[in-house]
């Protein structure tokens, strides 16, 4: 199953379906349809006059193919011919003057029509004619296959971005592993020592082998503290099941940002227990990685 990106952009445009057209002006209906990425659908629509009934029918074909992202759709009508006007009829012109006497009677103060408010109503007199749905339901499923397919090419970017990035963490996440022991030694042998110095600065006060034993105990609990083994295995547990979810494919938006949430809580947590140079160059540029894929999983649906 295929990964999809939030973003895409498609359009589409077709001459009417149905309908007279006039030799002067020709309708073309056009539609383009955008988004980009969000937590939920959010789904806009803009519509020219003449289509403004067929917006239930949109909606519902639009939220059966798409399940997250901010989504726009635009539907227009328009003239094909460059240039052309819509030409008023002599019957429009009439109701138009019998209106505008009536309503300047009781309104003597109200805007005469100008020759542009005329040859607007006659653009949609025109339009009105036209039986747009079959025509704007086929062209919407044209834009909506073009906008899926576009979105799916981007998702595949996306995972072939991550899955780079899930090798380079594994590699630091290998390079880390055989600090640990070293580490954990290290420092409990540089505690017992310390331990040591204080209690000979001490002179005796307290009995050797209680003091020995009683250092063993404080450097072996120091040390627990900063094993980060348990942290390591959880990062690659965590890029494991990323790795399976990409495979997988479908809706893993949500899913893999909880996950890098994750990745990034325990590079965080090596960083903080790290007490050598190399574990924290290690943390940062893990930090570094799974910002990286935080950003590009945000786009994924």
């Amino acid at each position: 199953m295929a990964v999809y990106s939030m973003t895409g952009y498609a359009h589409a445009q077709r001459g009417a379906a149905a309908g007279p057209e006039t030799a002067a002006a020709p309708a073309r209906l056009g539609l383009e349809i955008r988004s980009v990425n969000g937590r939920f659908l959010d789904f806009s629509l803009r519509l020219s006059e003449e289509l403004r009934t067929h917006e239930p029918a949109l909606r519902e074909l639009v939220q059966s193919r798409l399940k997250r992202g901010k989504v726009e759709l635009r539907a227009f009508v328009e003239s094909s011919a460059a240039g052309s006007v819509a030409e008023p009829s002599p019957r429009l012109l009439q109701r138009l003057g019998a209106l505008q006497d009536g309503i300047q009677a009781w309104l003597p103060e109200a805007r005469a029509l100008s020759v542009a408010d005329v040859l607007r109503l006659a653009s949609g007199e025109q339009g009105a004619g036209q039986d747009w749905g079959p025509a704007l339901q086929t062209l919407a499923t044209q834009a909506l296959d073009e906008l899926m397919n576009a979105r799916q090419r981007e998702g595949e970017r996306l995972v072939a971005m991550l899955l780079d990035r899930i090798a380079q963490l594994r590699q630091l996440a290998r390079q880390a592993g055989p600090l640990v022991p070293q580490l954990v030694e290290q420092q409990r042998q540089r505690f017992l020592e310390r331990w040591q110095e204080a209690m000979a600065l001490a002179e005796g006060a307290t009995p050797p082998q209680t003091a020995q034993e009683r250092a063993l105990t404080e450097a072996t609990a120091y040390a627990i503290r900063i094993d980060v083994a348990e942290e390591l295995t959880r990062l690659a547990s965590h890029l494991d099941e990323i790795e399976r979810l990409l495979k997988k494919g479908g809706e893993v938006g949500k899913r893999l940002d909880f996950l890098i949430q994750e990745l990034h809580r325990e590079a965080n947590t090596l960083g903080s227990k790290s007490a050598m140079l190399e574990l924290t160059r290690i943390s940062v540029d893990m930090k570094v990685l799974i910002e990286q894929m935080r950003e590009q999983v945000q786009n994924l649906e």
